[in-house]
């Protein structure tokens, strides 16, 4: 199923529920029930004062032993290591904005502030509005921002919309050059965050935003170049914002890339949506920790709300859930799902993903 697409007929917006649509409506209220009585749905607030605070301890240590190291290349070390903590913290920071952390909605709200904007130099507004639309449809063609045409080519639309022989010839290698595209990617993140908060329209918190991204980038670059001549400011900079790219984009391209794609008009339940359209990967703790929760992407798509360290524990229930009911779980490990990502991008660039041709098109109408 891996590249393959999503098929259904035009799904009226004024039908009443059929049997079939309720019946899958409860196949989800019967998950739900059970996953609140196992008590899954449980804040985690040890764990996550835990990362609040010693995430932020670690920041001050690196910041203290950048300066005791002063100008010296070695500094290229300590930019991966901010590259990895600067992720970790994002990670946090997609916590808090699913309100995963905190009862409280204003508690969530104002530490993913501080989190993102402040500690990341990213803008909360922008993740947000794009966040939300992916959550809502993940991999459907006109709805799912993570999938809409840009320099890659993620479906078959997009494909066939490149106008000349030269770009058509990049999108059938787009798979190759994915990975290294992912170094730009760090400053791609800071860029939409501040067109956003600088755009026309009404934003929440616009100043706050706006206050948070300005002293954390202009605190960042004036102390690494009072710390490193130019040349060597700028590689810091630069080796610094293109790990935290890379390994932005590794921990989140498995989760839909190569997964079912939805057409325009397509109806399919919530469950199935979530759970066909997501990729987990396989692991022990340690792959938790990298990918920041991330590798339970079903069980995050279908309960987003829920905190971090409860998605492991909940997956067995998930998983057996789907398999009584005969809906695909997808498990890949990590590696296996990177190559699984560079080959569906190829296909998509060559032709050879068909929108309508996949067998779930009969067997998931709603």
């Amino acid at each position: 199923m891996t590249g393959a697409s999503v098929d259904s007929s035009a799904e009226g917006k004024h039908r009443p529920p059929g049997p079939a649509r309720q019946r899958h409506l409860s196949d989800f209220t019967a998950l739900t029930r059970q996953v609140q009585d196992a008590g899954y749905m449980r804040r985690n607030y040890g764990y996550y004062w835990a990362k609040l605070i010693g995430l932020t301890l670690i920041g001050a240590v690196l910041a203290v032993a950048f300066i005791l190291l002063g100008d010296t290349w070695w500094q290229m070390v300590t930019a991966v290591v901010l590259a990895l903590l600067m992720t970790q913290i994002a990670f946090l920071g997609h916590d808090a904005a699913h309100r995963q952390i905190f009862v409280s909605p204003k508690w969530n709200e104002w530490v993913s502030l501080i989190v993102v904007n402040l500690f990341a130099g990213m803008g909360l507004g922008w993740w947000n509005a794009k966040h939300s639309k992916h959550h809502a449809a993940p991999n459907k063609i006109g709805t799912d921002p993570d999938i809409a045409p840009g320099v890659l080519a993620f479906t078959p639309e997009a494909a066939e919309a490149r106008k000349n022989r030269f770009t058509r010839w990049l999108a059938t290698k787009q798979g190759y050059f994915f990975f290294p595209l992912l170094l730009l990617e760090g400053v791609n993140l800071h860029v939409q965050g501040i067109k956003r908060v600088l755009g026309k329209g009404r934003i929440k918190r616009r100043w706050v935003e706006l206050s948070f991204i300005t002293v954390r980038l202009a605190s960042y670059v004036v102390l690494v170049f009072l710390v490193l001549s130019p040349g060597k400011g700028a590689a810091f900079i630069g080796v610094q914002l293109a790990v935290f790219g890379l390994y932005m984009g590794i921990a989140f391209a498995p989760n839909h890339i190569g997964m079912p794609i939805a057409p325009r008009e397509a109806g399919i339940d919530f469950l199935r949506r979530q759970v066909l359209m997501s990729r987990n990967i396989t692991g022990g703790r340690w792959v938790d920790t990298f990918m920041g929760g991330l590798n339970f992407q079903v069980e995050h798509h279908l309960f987003p709300s829920m905190s971090r360290p409860n998605l492991r524990k909940v997956a067995p229930l998930v998983r057996q859930h789907c398999d009584q009911l005969g809906v695909k779980y997808t498990e890949t490990a990590f590696g296996q799902s990177l190559r699984d990502v560079t080959a569906y991008i190829n296909k998509v660039g060559r032709g050879g993903v068909d929108t309508w041709a996949c067998p779930l098109a009969s067997t998931h109408r709603v």
